[in-house]
């Protein structure tokens, strides 16, 4: 095995798929290299679901997925990144297979069928007795269905969906329906999902299987191909997705360093507020989530939450988030998650028959399954790692009984099963309990809290509304000191609005009133009948505009359905649905709708890109291991995807890349070059002088306009940005603030203009961007 590569300094994540293969990643690297890029950082690159355009739903660890570029692909593109100094980051899936083919998945197949002979039988997280020793598949439009079933060969075919036969049963001729009734699986009405499921998900998605990894066989062939890439020095890095998922990601995670040499790692987990990342596993930190809220809420006016919460009251949205994500949880536990919940009982009660405590006078299933339910509601963070973690235990014990005081015996003998870390009940209260809250909150109750967009974001708190300066510079230096070589993030494949989405949406917290207004006339001339959407749907329509008819349209669609208010996906609410397409059609059809979302778009653009570039220089020099989500070096206003997965336009990220390298100064404007002199001068700085991003110092300005400046000091390289620009141009400027940069001469490496040291006027520093990166003059690369 190849000696570990150092930590990366930076990362640029790059979405591989059939159409920017790995072929075409190869041809990238060089300008990856120009840019300033120490590590290019792949999705999921293993066979997939054919069409897959994420890769998360991987159907073969045996190979490089072929439509991605196959396994030459891999050695061209890792061959074409070190050859011009990068690494190379990879995302792997550990927690789950693809099976909505499921002739494509040889596991799946073999699952299918021999049942619990299957040498799959153990991969697979099944609840066969369950079942009556048969997987359920949530694949039929109903129960009737059956009859349409067709026996062709050694397969059962439903429409365009294959199963096997398994071997001996359809040998007598018997119908379709009589040689289905004999299979190790059982297809079912695809609506029986939420209560009779039998084999664990990921999350709700019925075509994603979750897998054993901890058990060491289906880890050393699930992670063979992966540890050979490492081994051939291909692979340099890993990003792991959706650990919560797994039964044990502490022992997950030493295994791979085990099986890897130590390689660096970086974990997919969303921490709630100040939580920490157990500090025993052998990652060096997250993904990037948690300081994601830090670069988006120090850019929001605190002064407008009042008006714009009052706002979201009056359009008749809920306010409290507390009691939102409780009710939205509760909803995906009784709903969508029931299965799950019922698992845990069924698992409960399995024990306490084991143990003879369940012969007489044992737990009521539907209570228990209902006080279950209330925990998994009521849990803080996403879950436990026992024996960490009993304190969000402690925390959920007591916020189910305020809630239901009636189930408090139920819920304490729940709690009891869950404080014992080597229970089964605990085990899966764990791998369930992120689940809830990723689907109640990040898939449901971030459409419906709408007061101001930008805080309905991956790994934000949305009670949270903005973050001091001091706080901020609180948060960093425990980055610094804690995860130095944790990544940090802005845009990525699943935050619900790319960057400069939110960068524009946090101007309104400056133009509360204004908004308003606006908001209040779409509503006149424009309602479609659900006031508390509009006002998700025109934030984001004016923070990505312009925006393409389609894109807003799937846009509204894919939000309003995950809203789950005036229609759903599984319950759709045709009328609604037409009216919202119409309303959004006039955005583009009818002068005056368009004139008033086009004003607001103006009035919040100058303000935009100041954010805009304010957010970026920030993570960029920040403590941690900045990544640049694909082609957000120019203004990034995707929506969720799949918007954020959309062709990148890399010959004219090229083209200005090279007018910037011959001088040029770009304006502040909608092409978004300036954005890009930002991020190629400062991950440039960053790679060739790290020397000057070892440490943490908050800088303070002085002046009438001190609060509308964030500045710190690496150890030698000083970002000063912008904040609330709209208020800072009402007061008049930056007038005669200043900001102590040392004694000694510096240059600001972004326009090369020099400025002797000591108190320096903001207005000076900033007088070309609302942006500088100073670095002693001689320091410069």
């Amino acid at each position: 095995m190849t000696d570990p590569r150092p930590a990366p300094v930076s990362t640029y994540r790059v979405q591989v798929r059939a159409a920017f293969d790995l072929h075409s990643v190869a041809e990238l690297t060089d300008y990856l290299a120009d840019l300033g890029v120490d590590w290019v950082y792949l999705s999921p690159l293993l066979e997939a679901e054919p069409g897959s355009d994420h890769g998360y739903d991987v159907v073969s660890h045996e190979r490089v997925d072929p439509a991605r570029g196959g396994d030459e692909g891999l050695v061209e593109a890792a061959a074409a990144a070190h050859g011009t100094g990068l690494g190379v980051l990879v995302d792997i899936v550990p927690n789950h297979m693809g099976v909505a083919t499921p002739a494509k998945n040889a596991w799946w197949w073999d699952l299918l069928t021999h049942g619990r002979g299957s040498r799959y039988a153990d991969a697979f997280d099944v609840d066969w007795d369950f079942g009556g020793g048969r997987l359920r598949i949530p694949v039929l439009g109903s129960a009737d269905d059956v009859d349409a079933l067709e026996v062709n060969g050694d397969e059962l075919v439903y429409y365009d969906n294959r199963y096997p036969i398994a071997p001996g049963t359809a040998d007598d001729g018997a119908d379709a329906r009589t040689v289905h009734g004999r299979q190790h699986y059982e297809l079912v009405d695809w609506r029986r999902a939420d209560a009779d499921l039998n084999y664990r998900r990921f999350f709700a998605v019925n075509t994603l299987a979750g897998i054993r990894v901890e058990l060491p066989e289906v880890f050393d062939e699930s992670h063979r191909t992966i540890v050979g890439w490492v081994r051939d020095g291909l692979v340099d890095g890993l990003r792991i997705d959706h650990p919560d998922g797994l039964a044990d990601p502490k022992g997950y995670l030493d295994a791979l360093a085990a099986a890897t040499g130590g390689r660096y790692v970086l974990v997919e987990k969303i921490l709630e507020g100040d939580e920490p990342l157990p500090d025993d596993w052998a990652t060096a930190g997250t993904t990037g989530y948690d300081a994601l809220g830090d670069f988006d809420r120090v850019l929001i006016d605190p002064a407008g939450e009042g008006p714009l919460t009052v706002l979201a009251a009056r359009l008749d949205g809920p306010t409290d988030w507390k009691a939102l994500i409780h009710d939205s949880k509760r909803q995906v536990a009784d709903g969508i998650l029931h299965s799950e919940v019922l698992r845990l009982v069924r698992t409960a009660l399995a024990g306490a028959g084991a143990t003879g405590a369940g012969a007489t006078g044992g737990p009521d299933p539907e209570r228990l399954a209902d006080a279950m339910g209330e925990l998994l509601t009521c849990f803080p963070v996403y879950r436990s790692y026992l024996p960490r973690g009993v304190e969000a235990i402690d925390a959920a014990v007591e916020d189910a009984k305020r809630h239901r005081p009636d189930l408090a015996v139920e819920i304490d003998a729940a709690s009891r099963l869950l404080r014992d870390p080597s229970g089964a009940v605990a085990h899966r209260f764990q791998q369930t309990s992120g689940m809830v809250m990723a689907k109640g909150v990040e898939d449901s109750a971030f459409y419906r809290y709408t007061r101001l967009g930008s805080l309905t974001e991956v790994g934000g708190e949305p009670d949270v509304f903005a973050e001091s300066v001091e706080r901020f510079h609180a948060r960093q230096a425990q980055r610094q000191e804690a995860w130095p070589a944790a990544m940090t993030t802005l845009t990525t494949h699943d935050t619900k609005r790319g960057e400069d989405v939110r960068a524009r949406i946090d101007v309104l917290s400056e133009l509360p009133q204004e908004w308003g207004e606006a908001l209040a006339a779409l509503e006149r001339i424009d309602g479609f009948g659900d006031p508390t959407f509009a006002n998700l749907l025109w934030q984001a329509a004016v923070g990505a505009w312009p925006i393409e008819r389609d894109r807003l349209q799937a846009y509204a669609e894919k939000a309003s359905k995950e809203a789950g208010v005036s229609t759903t996906w599984t319950d759709g609410d045709e009328a609604f649905e037409a009216r919202l397409r119409a309303a959004v059609d006039r955005a583009y059809d009818d002068e005056a709708v368009a004139a008033l979302l086009q004003g607001v778009a103006t009035r919040i653009d100058a303000a935009g890109w100041s954010n805009g570039l304010s957010m970026k220089l920030l993570q960029l020099a920040a403590p941690g291991v900045p990544d640049v989500y694909q082609g957000s070096e120019l203004w990034e206003q995707s929506l969720v995807d799949p918007d954020n997965r959309r062709a990148v336009d890399f010959a004219r990220r090229r083209e200005l890349l090279a007018e910037i390298d011959q001088g040029a100064l770009p304006v502040v404007d909608e092409t978004g070059a300036a954005k890009l002199l930002v991020v190629a001068k400062t991950l440039r700085l960053r790679r060739d002088r790290p020397e000057l991003f070892t440490g943490y110092t908050p800088l303070t300005a002085e002046g009438a306009a001190a609060e509308h400046l964030v500045a710190f000091d690496r150890g030698g390289a000083i970002a000063l940005a912008t904040r609330l620009p709209i208020g800072l141009a009402e007061h008049g400027g930056w007038g005669d603030t200043v900001v102590d940069v040392g004694s000694a001469p510096v240059v600001d490496v972004l326009t090369d203009r020099e400025f002797q040291g000591g108190e320096l006027r903001v207005a000076d520093l900033l007088e070309h961007y609302p942006v500088a990166l100073l670095v002693e003059v001689g320091g410069k690369p």
